[in-house]
């Protein structure tokens, strides 16, 4: 499949009976992306839906939950995502600094969810996908792969998760109880940094043409999922952040490189607030900084490469944080020891303690690529700095196991000290970034050895994603996308909740 060809017909009209009859069987319903971008404007049919899912389990009707918006907070009397905000004592930074949780989405208590939702939705609807005879392949460093599964077994096809064999422990236990069958988890040498192992196994796969890869790093409706879908909802939190205290300026937007998908959402900051958009990457592995490669462990941000659905003309700062400091934050963050150093050396309120508590390590990464934004652009009370946290903590009780090992297997509150001064005190803005416009060419130049000469793409595909006009043209499959989907609910004849 060449990414590019974006579905927008139906390719296929026998495979579109045979997945309208495959979907009304189960009952299944699926969600425009403008009714997940803004689930107020959903019927009540399908928010009722929704909160009746067991979020737990493979419901269908937890389709309609793949949004921001669970366990949603109020905010200068408006509806906003479930967020916290990082006081300036943990910062050290005047700038408000402001976290999107994702660990509130359905399933995985990750946003990955979303992304595997965006990227296979568009194949069900042209039939280019058939559920009743493809299986569908998630490549991943470990959430999106969980997602896809996921939404496999809410729409009864085989799903088969790809990742590296060096993830976390939590994920491949709760994959185990996911997958229909043993051999369903691919393991693929090496952790996050090793991707093209990643593809050299679907590369293989693809071979059979049952199976149906679904590469997040190079799916295109990752990113217009993210756009419309996390875009928005960061919107609303900063427009109600600003109806609180006017002259706010969302003056950047931060998220983990990973696919890029999430990044997709600072375009739609940057078109609609002027904010900066931030990728953060590790140290260890300083791809876009450096043209380097190396091994880390902030988990979920697959790195030794560009993907293709980055933006990367349209980025404007790259912020290196180590993994030895989300690590360290994790413990911090994570024991009783640290948090009790929070709370009586700091005055870290409880509120506040809990959601710290509740980050994981590519959430920490966010925090501290977004204070060292703060430090280098020298933002000020009235600067907002939106970032996200993908997924929980609850995937890295393993991880903080492991690293409290090689600690020694004792932390106190001295260590907890060390932690704090070390990493969020004394975070400066060393490895950070200003892209210029050969900065911006260096980096879009890199992705040409995984793209063109590894993957096949061809040049002319790959050099077109340099202007912004095709980005902007993407955009406007979301509104196919969204009559495609109607079409199919009003076929399948479950429309009390289209």
């Amino acid at each position: 499949m060449n990414p590019f060809d974006l579905p927008s017909a139906v390719a296929d009209a026998s495979t579109y009976q045979r997945t309208v009859a495959h979907l009304r069987a189960r009952g299944i319903v699926l969600p425009r992306f403008s009714e997940l971008a803004a689930p107020a404007t959903m019927p009540s049919g399908a928010r009722a839906l929704a909160e009746a899912a067991d979020r737990n389990a493979p419901d269908a009707r937890n389709l309609f939950g793949l949004h921001w918006f669970n366990e949603a907070a109020t905010l200068a009397g408006r509806t906003v995502p479930a967020h916290i905000e990082l006081p300036s004592s943990i910062t050290g930074v005047p700038a408000r600094i402001v976290v999107m949780l994702g660990r509130h989405f359905p399933m995985i208590q990750a946003h990955k969810v979303l992304a595997a939702y965006a990227c296979l939705a568009p194949r069900l609807v042209t039939g280019t996908f058939d559920p009743t005879h493809h299986r569908a392949v998630w490549p991943s460093t470990g959430n999106y792969c969980r997602g896809g599964v996921a939404i496999s077994r809410i729409l009864g096809c085989h799903g088969v998760a790809v990742l590296p064999g060096g993830m976390s422990a939590e994920r491949f236990n709760w994959l185990e109880k996911w997958v229909t069958d043993p051999a369903d988890i691919v393991r693929t040498p090496g952790t996050e940094s090793n991707v093209k192992e990643i593809y050299d196994a679907c590369a293989v796969m693809a071979k059979d043409e049952s199976n149906f890869i679904l590469n997040q790093f190079s799916e295109f409706p990752n990113y217009l999922g993210h756009y419309a879908v996390t875009g928005a909802a960061a919107g609303a939190l900063f427009e109600a952040l600003s109806a609180g205290a006017p002259g706010l300026r969302l003056a950047a937007f931060v998220a983990g490189t990973g696919s890029a998908g999430t990044l997709g959402a600072g375009d739609h900051l940057k078109e609609t607030y002027g904010a900066r958009i931030v990728a953060m990457e590790p140290v260890e592995c300083p791809t876009l900084l450096y043209n380097g490669f190396g091994e880390h462990n902030i988990q979920g941000i697959g790195d030794k490469h560009v993907p293709l659905i980055h933006n990367v003309t349209n980025t404007d700062i790259v912020a290196g944080v180590s993994d030895a400091a989300s690590d360290d934050l994790a413990l911090l963050f994570g024991t009783p020891a640290g948090r009790a150093y929070l709370a009586e050396r700091r005055g870290v309120d409880t509120a506040t303690l809990a959601g710290l508590a509740a980050l994981g390590l590519s959430g920490i990464g966010n925090v501290l690529a977004a204070i060292k934004t703060a430090r280098r652009l020298d933002l000020g009370v009235e600067d907002v700095i939106l970032t996200i946290a993908t997924d929980g903590s609850e995937l890295y009780p393993s991880e903080l196991a492991a690293h409290l090992t090689k600690k020694g297997g004792r932390y106190d509150q001295i260590d907890a000290a060390e932690a704090f001064g070390q990493h969020l005190l004394g975070a400066g803005a060393d490895h950070v970034l200003e892209l210029d416009h050969r900065d911006r060419q260096r980096v879009f130049n890199l992705g040409y050895y995984t793209w063109v000469e590894q993957q096949g793409i061809s040049v002319e595909d790959f050099e077109r994603r340099r202007n912004q006009s095709f980005w902007r043209g993407l955009r406007t499959h979301l509104d196919v996308f969204d009559e495609l989907i109607t079409r199919m609910n009003r076929d399948i004849g479950n429309v009390q909740a289209a």
